[in-house]
Parts: structure tokens; C-alpha cells; sequence
């Protein structure tokens, strides 16, 4: 996952790298580029504190082949999203692209700790994965970084690597200074046996990238393993810029220069000028003469000399001339630090001092210790001390511990030696062991036990769990003697008492075994009077705290009778601390008192207790309803009789529909009286009520249902009572129905009288005269048997099943004496005009008229009396006239006339009855020319009883004599026909038309119209007749097909015949004969059958048949009509419809898609 070679740089963006001659005696470690070793001890010794991780990867080491993990830890409190993290190689290598089966990356978060767990997986490590790794964690305006080292062992065994360490040759160096540069080169090792170190020649990279085309850019980085291809290439890049000739400068400094650390290096430019003033720079800081930077001047030379390289030199330098300047990088070379004296493994016993002692090549060199692959902390608190006196380096441990044990190791750039460690405990002795104690409540418990070696800690346990000092215990540790102090004893200090010396495996033991008398722990249920209150139905599990050393018997008793652990609905249990009485569903039989027994060796103790079960009252009676109105009623009910050991607190009241299951309560609050009056009911639906009981323990279960009842209510008064007509004896009153009836309806009107005189319309109802005995459902009404002359007042009252309502009384006084009225006939508008009407219809006139007394009536037709077939019904107001089939000689003027007395009143009306039209006469051709034909006729002789709108001529070929129209609607009796077909002879025929419609027959020319061709005369040869004629032969035959409901359906099929054949169509073998349901046509040959909507049962057989005098012939073909579901019926049924024949589909988007196939 980590390679040598950048796949993001291209020859099209070139980076200038940095000059560099690569040496084989570079070493793998590298202190930075540019730091003053000063700064990178002071950041080692207090490195900052992060912001955001709270674990940080540390540095390890594997073998190659090995696996390893580096964790990074965030804390997500503060955060509100995800933080962000990159993992690195080096400076720029991110290894999110480099995941693989050797590199896997992981996060994780823990919801409790709210700690965000980011992993680095390297699986079988390769020794070129090895080097500085970086890992970034940013969130918004956050960053922290951490940096951490891997190292890869390579196949040497210890002794080889502590004996020799070879400085291999560097495969690749990155430009910035850091310790990830490239993977280890040991194919010089694998070629030769010996391990000699053969000399590599120095390569200069960077004049070869210089003189190199872009192409070979990534061969060459590939070929001297270079790893920062990237930061070479921008520096390339900087350096490739042409140089202006410079007038200060005749020779500019070398774009970089290299030195070894210890050594010194000469920086030399030429000037043109010997008298421009001259400064040197060092990474922008000015630098002056110290002993370390020497100026020397030679004629227009200025040279800087650099005494001592170390890693802090490697910087950019810069020379100024005036208003030029030129610059250069210096590159201070680190020789690699070996191992003189390796490390010697140690054996020792704890409480001992440890001093682990190696030698390097290099004075004041940094290393790094390490323990089990992990570098040992050695801060002011740390238990380790690293000293070291020129070349030579120790760790140091004081008071060694058992944890100690494991294998230390010194990391130098050179090499790595190691050493493994080993701390044995010294041998346990134990002087006094710990003895078993019995002893009663209360009383001090003390443990002591006596080993050597002194001073060796140890840990108490009480039945496996630790113990530790507290106010009431008390740990002591003086010498070779351990203590264990209780004060004051209490039960659960009983049991198995253990003393483990730190790092042994013998362990002291001892027992405690205390006694105490039992107890009952009443108090413990804080109740008054020892009193239980549970309610019936529940589950009461009543625990009582007990004690007493050894565990006492228990037994719990109901009077005499002894309740066992194995009851089914009431149990006793106990356990070690309490006693446990379970009723899984109290009755009301459970009252009463119950009484605890306890026994043990050290004594007995007793206490009673009252368990009291209360219930919900039992549900009241059925409820009585009183009273009932329109919307409302009146409820009585009678209290429960066991009110469930709780005072009653009131009632909750529901009411439903006598058809329904739905209760519906009326009142959320509790109704304390016994008496209810529900509303907001609808009249005429029967309901039923019922009655809940409540008291503090719940509510009782529902009283029965009352019986069933209806709220109704009266009407309102008719409206609008007048007098509708008077005779010598009688009065009619007339009114309109209630403005409100109710649910309950209106059976009937009932009518009341009474003389004027010594009565008023304020007289009491008794005095009132019923005029109908029995209800009258008509809103009009007739008094009969009346004195003549008399004044009377009426009224009227509705009846319905709830009673009268209040009556309706006429205003004034009615006179009994009938009026002579001049009879008038009301001719309705329709009639007032030509009454037109077809031959055979119905002719039914409603003629109204008005008058006192009843007049006479009488009907004439032009004078004369009306014919028998026309029926007159007469009445007091109107009078019918009735003609069942209309015919024509029923047209005329009809007088109506209306007499009373002396009075009369006539009216005339006007009917027209007409039929179709005659055939038009005299059809003849007039004149022929060019492709156009003149016919002339004359009017039909019956126009129908209605005037003629127009005509409707038609042309045939004498070859089909298929008849088609040519103009419909002419209104003239002449007409040129053109655009005839030459050489075509034609037969004409015209229909005459009134209102009525086409006349039923046409008349036709007798001659034909033969259309010639102008200028050229025919000279018809002469042909033998050919017989033409031949019996049916379908030349298309019908196919199977499927129907849609609903939607209109076509059968087809083309036959061939001479003469013309009839053409049968037959369903199931049955012909289709005058069904509307069908529609038939017939078209040069095709015939066509179409079923308007279609129905699942029009399904089945369908056959066309052809019949003429040669023969016949029949097609079948069989129809199934389908059924779609759904409101998307018509993409469905095209969906179906094409899977059934097998077709596809896919341009049905929704209910107005089209398909084309």
C-alpha cells in the first residue's frame, strides 16, 4: 500500500526537486529540514497539548511479514458532527487511496463514552513500510495533528544485529527531511553471501532530472527510488526559469549545495562589481560574522565559510548585490549512529536496581529506548531514569516490579540492539496464618496474619470480593503484620476471609461465622396500623424485611391454617433477607388478619398483620326514563347495593342508538344525584341510557341498558290557511303543510269549527266542532252540513305520533253563501301556437280554467263536433283532451268553450299533425357534357302535411349500383352533377325531406348518364361474355381476439363472391338480428361486425356467414371478453390485452400514453 512511485505527477506539471547528491552513508533518521536541534529537544521534552485527540498513535515496531495497529482517539462531546481525519506517510503521502489487503482503515463510536475511534491497520508489513506517519484530525476551526514512527525488522537475527549493523544503501530520500523516505533496498544482500558493505558510487539525481526530458521523469524517480518526485519537480521547475544576465553577479552561487554534518562548506559567487556592498541571508535572517560563519574576500570573490554543519544549517541561503539577489539551498548530511556495546539481558527478583547499559559510535546521540516495542516513558514522574556520559547510555530503574519483565531495546539511526529482562518474586514465607473466628452481632471482628518478606503488599477478600478500608474497616500494613479491624460487627461481615500477597499465589484464608436472634421488620412496610389496603383484581405481594443469624424458619398463618410456599393464587415465600407473602388475585374473602412466625437457634419472634380488600361497588339497576321530549329525556336509577367497601362518589351516565354497539358517555363529571336529563339527542332514533357506579377504588360495571325509547316532538301549525271555495252548505279551506314536521312525521290533518256568535277563535278546544272524524292526509278540506248564511271560524292542527300541534285559526269569519264566478280559460303558452305533432304519437292537452259553479264545457272542430277518437275528460278546473295514435286528418282548429250562467269563455287552438314526404316526381336527365350530368324534377305530390326543406340526391355506378350521396339539403328542383368519372355510366336518384325527416322511397331516372371522353369516338370491340360469377370464398378469415368491458370491440374478415352475397353474422351459431348491441357493415368485400361495449357475457363463437345462388361459405373465430380492476384501466387493459397475444410494450407511462405497433 505504500509505494515509491506518485501517481499523481504527470510530465505536463513538473515540480523543480531540490539538488541532491544521493550517498549511500545517508542514514533512514532525520531530524527535519531546517530546525536548530535546540527547538526539537524542546519540543520533545513538553510537546503541546491537543485540542482534539485524548489518545494519540504511538510509535512500534513489528517483523516483517508482522501486523500492527496504530489507534487515534477523539472526544465528541463538544463536537456536533463527525471530525474529520487523514492518515499520512511522510509529509504528503494520504493513505485513504492506498487501502488495501495490506492497509485498512476504521472508525468507530461509542454512544456512552461519546469517544470517536479512528484505527490504522498495516497487515504483513514490508521493510519499506517503514518510516515517520502523520495522522490529522480537523473539525471546523480544529486541527491536531500527531506524528508516530514504524519500524520493520528485517530476517538478521538478534545477534547479527547486535554484533554488526550494516549502513545499507538508501533506495529513495524525500526533499523534506523526514524519516518516511522510501523502503530499504536488501537486494545487495540477497546477491552476495558475505556482508560487506561494496561501495556505491554517488549519483547526482538532480543534474540527471535536469538534463532529462519530462517523459522520464517517473522512470527516473522509479529507477533511484526517489519518493517526493512531487517536491522535486517544483523546485525543478523554479531552477528551469531562464536567468536574466545579471550585471552584479558574473558567477551566481550553485542552486544548491550539500555538506556533511561536522563539516564545513564554502559558499562562493563572483562579482562584477568589487565595490557593491554585500549581505548574506539565511532563511531571510541577515547573517554576520561568529566564529561558525567566516567572509573571506579574493579579489571579486566573497566566499562564506560555514564551519561545523549541523542539522540546523540545512536551510536556504541568499546572497544580496545591491538591488539583486541570488540563492541556494544547503543540505547537511546526518551519518548514521551505530551500536559499539550491545545490551546484556538481566535476571533479578523484585524491590531491586536495574541498569541497562549500551554503547554508540557518536557522542551526545539521540536514541530512543523501547520496551516491548513501545517507547518507555522517561519523564519527572516516570519510574524509568535514562543517563548517559559521552557514548555511552543507561536506563535506569530503581525499585523493580514484577510488571518490569519484557524486552528492552536501544533504537539508534544505526541500528537496534536488545535485551530481555527478567524479575522473579522472592519466596513467600508465612509465620502466622489467619484463624477461623465465631462471635455474636455487634461485637469487634478482628483478622491478622504474619509473612515475610515484609514488605510485601496484599489484598483482603470477603467470599471473592475485595475489600477495602472505609470508617467502619480498617486495613493495616506494619512490617511483616497485615491487619483486618471491623468495629462493630454486623451480619453481613460473615463469610470466607481471604488475604492474597501481591504476586503470589498462596492465599491466607479464614471464616467468620456471627449469630444474631430474628427479628420482624414491621416497620419496614410503613403502614397505619399494620393495615394493608389492596384492591380486588390486583396482585399484592407483600415483602417484610426479617433477620436473624442463621437464617430463621418462616412460616406464615391465616387463623389456624397455614399458608405453604405452594399455593397456587396465595404463596409464602422467603428468602435470606425477607419474607414474601403473594396473592396473584385478591378477593374479598382475603380480609382479615395474618400472622409471621419465626424460629432459629438463637430464639423466635411473631407479628400480625391486616390485609383488607376493597372493590368497585356493583353496577346499579337498570335505569327508568321518565320523560321524553324532542331532543331530551328525563332518567331516574336507585343506588348499587354494595357499594365495594367505598362510599359511592357518583354516577357516569352513557346513552347509545338502539341499532348500534357504540356507548357514548354524557358527562366527564360525576353526576351526584340519582336523576339525569341527557339532550342533544336526534328525534325519532330509538336509544338506550345506562348508569356507572363510582368510588375510589373505580369504576362499577355498566348497569343493564333502560328500555328503549324515541325522543319525538309535535309539529309546527300548517301555514297558510284560506278558503278555497263556498257554496249554500259548504266551506273548502285550503293550507300548506307544517314548516317543521319532526322525525316522528305527519299522519294527518284534523279539522275544527265553530258559529260566530257566542264563540271566538279564543273559545276553549271543547267548544270547537270536529268537522272530519278521521285524519285527512290533504292539505285541502271540505265542511259540509252548514246552516246557510252562517259565519264561522275554522281551524287546523298536524298529527303526529307525538300529538296535535298548536292549531292554525283563520283571521276572520266565514259567510256560507256560495259566489257566482265568470268562468276564464288559462291557455298555457305552449298552446298558443301550431301544436305539431308526428303521425302516431300521443296527443295529450291540459286546457285550465276557472269558475262558480262548475261550468259547462264544451269542444268543436271547425264548427263541427269532434271525432270519436279523440276522448274529452272534463273537471271543476280543467278539462283534457286525449288522442292515443295521431293521425293526419286529426289537423284543425279546435273551440273550447266554458259557460257559467251567462258567462262564457272561448279559446282556439291550432294542431298540426305531419308524416314524411312523398318521392319527388318526374326525375329526369336533362343534359349530359364532359363529366357532368343535369337532372330536373318536380315536387312530391304529398309534402308530408309540411313543407318540403330540401333534397337529397344520390348517384350509383351501373357496374355496383352502389348508391352514394351527392348533396344533401338542396333546396331547388334542378341540380348539375360534376366531377363524374369518364367513361363510367351512372344512375341518379333523389329523396324529398320535410320536418319529419326523409321521404321513405326515391324515384330514380330511367335512363343512365354515360360519360364519354370529348373528341374521341369509342369503338367498342367485340368480347365474348365471360362468366364472372363464382360462390363465396373468404379471402380473410376472422382471428381470435379479446374483448375489453366497456370499451367497443371490431370483428373483421374480407369474402369474395358473384353475384354479392348475403352476409349472416351468428353468435354461438344463433344469426344477430336487430340488436342494438351490434352494428354490421359491408365495404367492397369487407365485412365488419362491431359490439358496442362489450360485456363478459358477449363472449364466445362469433361467425360470419355468405350466402348467394353458387354457394356459401363460413369463417369462425372465438371472443373473450376481460374485466379490469382499478382506476389505471386503460394502460392495464393494453398491458394485458398485449401479453395475451404475445406482444411487448414499453411506451405505457400513464393514462393517456399512446402506443405504437
Amino acid at each position: 500500500f505504500i509505494s515509491d512511485k506518485d501517481d499523481d505527477v504527470t510530465a505536463s506539471t513538473p515540480s523543480p526537486p531540490p539538488p541532491c547528491v544521493l550517498s549511500p552513508n545517508w542514514s533512514v533518521w532525520s531530524l527535519g529540514d531546517g530546525q536548530p536541534a535546540e527547538e526539537i529537544e524542546k519540543q520533545t521534552e513538553t510537546p503541546p497539548l491537543s485540542t482534539l485527540l485524548i489518545e494519540m498513535p504511538q510509535s512500534g515496531s513489528i517483523n516483517v511479514g508482522g501486523d500492527i495497529t496504530f489507534t487515534a482517539k477523539v472526544e465528541a462531546k463538544d463536537l456536533l458532527r463527525k471530525p474529520t481525519i487523514k492518515w499520512f506517510k511522510g509529509k504528503w503521502m494520504d493513505l485513504a487511496s492506498k487501502t488495501g489487503k495490506h492497509l485498512q482503515l476504521k472508525e468507530s463510536f461509542d454512544r456512552f463514552t461519546k469517544i470517536h475511534t479512528f484505527e490504522m491497520h498495516i497487515i504483513k508489513a514490508k521493510e519499506n513500510y517503514a518510516g515517520n506517519y502523520r495522522c490529522e484530525v480537523t473539525y471546523k476551526d480544529k486541527f491536531d495533528s500527531c506524528s508516530f514512527d514504524l519500524e520493520v525488522k528485517g530476517l538478521f537475527s538478534d545477534s547479527t544485529r547486535q554484533t554488526q549493523t550494516p549502513i545499507l544503501p538508501i533506495k529513495s530520500l524525500g526533499t523534506d527531511g523526514q524519516d518516511d523516505a522510501g523502503e530499504l533496498d536488501f537486494s545487495g544482500l540477497l546477491k552476495h553471501r558475505e556482508h560487506k558493505q561494496e561501495e556505491v558510487p554517488e549519483v547526482d539525481v538532480w543534474e540527471i532530472l535536469k538534463k532529462a526530458r519530462p517523459d522520464e521523469y517517473e522512470k527516473i524517480a522509479f529507477t533511484y527510488g526517489i519518493t517526493d518526485l512531487r517536491g522535486l519537480l517544483k523546485r525543478l521547475k523554479k531552477t528551469k526559469k531562464e536567468e536574466k544576465k545579471s550585471e552584479a553577479f558574473s558567477k551566481r552561487l550553485e542552486p544548491a549545495y550539500q555538506a556533511d554534518k561536522g563539516g564545513k562548506i564554502r559558499l562562493v559567487v563572483d562579482l562584477a562589481d568589487p565595490t557593491v556592498e554585500l549581505k548574506w541571508y539565511k532563511n531571510g535572517q541577515e547573517i554576520r560574522p561568529t566564529p561558525k560563519y567566516i567572509f573571506e574576500h579574493k579579489g571579486t570573490q566573497r566566499i562564506m565559510v560555514i564551519n561545523n554543519c549541523q542539522i540546523n544549517d540545512d536551510a536556504a541561503y541568499s546572497v544580496t548585490a545591491g538591488e539583486e539577489k541570488c540563492t541556494t539551498e544547503l543540505f547537511v548530511k546526518e551519518l548514521p549512529v551505530n551500536i559499539v556495546k550491545v545490551l546484556e539481558p538481566v535476571k533479578t527478583t523484585v524491590n531491586e536496581r536495574i541498569e541497562l547499559e549500551c554503547e554508540v559510535s557518536e557522542e551526545g546521540a539521540k536514541v530512543r529506548w523501547m520496551k516491548n516495542g513501545v517507547e518507555v516513558p522517561t519523564g519527572v514522574r516516570s519510574r524509568y531514569r535514562v543517563k548517559s556520559e559521552g557514548t555511552k547510555h543507561w536506563l535506569i530503574i530503581d525499585d523493580a516490579t514484577k510488571d518490569d519483565t519484557g524486552t528492552y531495546s536501544l533504537m539508534a539511526t544505526g541500528g537496534t540492539t536488545e535485551a530481555h529482562v527478567q524479575i522473579d518474586l522472592k519466596p513467600l514465607k508465612i509465620l502466622m496464618d489467619l484463624q477461623s473466628v465465631t462471635m455474636l452481632l455487634g461485637q469487634p471482628l478482628k483478622l491478622n496474619c504474619e509473612i515475610y518478606p515484609g514488605n510485601v503488599p496484599g489484598r483482603w477478600y470477603k467470599n471473592g470480593q475485595l475489600v477495602q478500608s472505609s470508617e467502619r474497616i480498617s486495613i493495616m500494613h506494619r512490617a511483616k503484620n497485615h491487619n483486618l479491624d471491623i468495629e462493630s460487627s454486623t451480619i453481613h461481615d460473615a463469610g470466607d476471609y481471604t488475604f492474597v500477597p501481591e504476586g503470589y499465589t498462596q492465599t491466607l484464608s479464614a471464616k467468620v461465622h456471627i449469630i444474631d436472634p430474628p427479628r420482624v421488620h414491621l416497620e419496614a412496610l410503613n403502614v397505619q396500623d399494620n393495615t394493608v389496603v389492596i384492591v380486588a383484581g390486583n396482585k399484592l405481594r407483600l415483602e417484610i424485611p426479617i433477620s436473624g443469624e442463621p437464617a430463621p424458619r418462616v412460616v406464615w398463618m391465616k387463623g389456624e391454617r397455614v399458608i405453604l410456599d405452594s399455593g397456587s393464587r396465595m404463596r409464602a415465600e422467603t428468602f435470606a433477607d425477607h419474607t414474601c407473602l403473594t396473592i396473584d388475585i385478591a378477593e374479598r374473602e382475603d380480609t382479615g388478619n395474618y400472622k409471621i412466625v419465626l424460629q432459629n437457634e438463637a430464639g423466635e419472634d411473631t407479628a400480625s398483620i391486616k390485609i383488607k380488600v376493597v372493590d368497585i361497588p356493583d353496577p346499579p339497576e337498570a335505569p327508568l326514563v321518565t320523560d321524553v321530549g324532542g331532543d331530551w329525556c328525563t332518567m331516574t336509577w336507585e343506588p348499587p347495593r354494595y357499594d365495594g367497601g367505598s362510599p359511592i362518589l357518583g354516577y357516569f351516565i352513557e346513552r347509545k342508538k338502539k341499532q348500534s354497539s357504540r356507548w357514548m358517555r354524557l358527562n366527564f363529571d360525576l353526576c351526584k344525584e340519582t336523576t339525569f336529563e341527557p339532550k342533544k339527542m336526534i328525534e325519532g332514533v330509538p336509544y338506550e341510557v345506562r348508569i356507572f357506579a363510582v368510588n375510589a377504588i373505580g369504576v362499577s360495571k355498566p348497569s343493564e341498558p333502560s328500555k328503549p325509547f324515541i325522543p319525538l316532538a309535535v309539529t309546527s301549525e300548517p301555514t297558510t290557511l284560506v278558503v278555497d271555495d263556498v257554496t249554500d252548505t259548504t266551506v273548502t279551506m285550503k293550507w300548506r303543510p307544517p314548516d317543521t314536521i319532526g322525525a316522528a312525521g305527519l299522519d294527518g290533518y284534523q279539522v275544527e269549527y265553530c258559529l260566530e256568535g257566542s264563540k271566538t277563535k279564543h273559545t276553549a278546544s271543547d267548544e270547537w266542532i270536529l268537522a272530519n272524524t278521521e285524519l285527512t292526509e290533504k292539505t285541502r278540506y271540505t265542511i259540509t252540513g252548514l246552516p246557510v248564511e252562517a259565519k264561522i271560524l275554522v281551524r287546523v292542527k298536524a298529527i303526529n305520533a307525538a300529538g296535535a300541534s298548536p292549531p292554525r285559526t283563520t283571521q276572520h269569519s266565514i259567510l256560507v253563501k256560495e259566489v257566482v264566478e265568470p268562468p276564464k280559460i288559462r291557455i298555457p303558452r305552449h298552446l298558443k301556437q301550431t301544436y305539431i305533432r308526428k303521425v302516431g304519437e300521443v296527443v295529450n292537452l291540459v286546457m285550465p280554467f276557472v269558475g262558480k259553479p262548475r261550468p259547462k264545457v264544451n269542444w268543436l272542430k271547425e264548427g263541427q263536433p269532434i271525432d270519436k277518437t279523440v276522448s274529452i275528460r272534463n273537471s271543476d278546473c280543467d278539462s283534457i283532451m286525449f288522442i292515443r295514435k295521431a293521425e293526419r286528418k286529426h289537423s284543425g282548429k279546435y273551440e273550447l268553450s266554458v259557460q257559467v250562467e251567462n258567462h262564457i269563455d272561448t279559446a282556439t287552438l291550432d294542431i298540426q299533425i305531419v308524416d314524411l314526404p312523398g318521392p319527388p316526381q318526374a326525375v329526369k336527365i336533362e343534359e349530359v357534357w364532359g363529366n357532368n350530368v343535369a337532372l330536373d324534377w318536380s315536387p312530391p305530390k304529398d309534402n308530408g302535411n309540411a313543407p318540403i326543406i330540401g333534397y337529397t340526391i344520390q348517384k350509383a355506378d351501373k357496374k355496383t349500383m352502389e348508391w352514394y350521396s351527392c348533396i344533401e339539403h338542396y333546396h331547388r328542383t334542378c341540380i348539375t352533377i360534376s366531377d363524374l368519372v369518364v367513361g363510367n355510366e351512372y344512375y341518379f336518384r333523389i329523396y324529398s325531406e320535410n320536418m319529419v325527416g326523409l321521404s321513405e322511397s326515391a324515384t330514380a331516372t330511367k335512363d343512365s348518364a354515360l360519360i364519354v371522353k370529348e373528341g374521341l369516338k369509342l369503338k367498342i370491340p367485340e368480347y365474348n361474355d365471360r362468366n364472372f360469377t363464382e360462390p363465396p370464398t373468404f379471402t380473410q378469415p376472422l382471428i381470435n381476439t379479446f374483448a375489453i368491458a366497456g370499451y367497443n370491440a371490431t370483428l373483421n374478415c374480407s369474402v369474395r363472391a358473384n353475384p354479392r352475397p348475403k352476409v349472416i353474422w351468428m353468435k354461438n351459431k344463433i344469426p344477430i338480428i336487430d340488436d342494438p348491441r351490434y352494428r354490421m357493415f359491408s365495404n367492397q368485400g369487407v365485412c365488419t361486425l362491431e359490439i358496442r361495449k362489450p360485456s363478459p357475457f358477449d363472449g364466445g363463437v362469433y361467425t360470419c356467414k355468405a350466402i348467394n345462388d353458387l354457394g356459401e361459405a363460413q369463417v369462425d373465430c372465438k371472443l373473450e371478453s376481460l374485466i379490469l380492476l382499478g382506476s389505471n384501466h386503460v394502460p392495464m387493459a393494453l398491458h394485458l390485452y398485449l401479453a395475451l397475444c404475445g406482444l411487448t410494450c414499453e411506451c405505457l407511462n400513464g393514462l393517456n400514453s399512446t402506443c405504437w405497433l
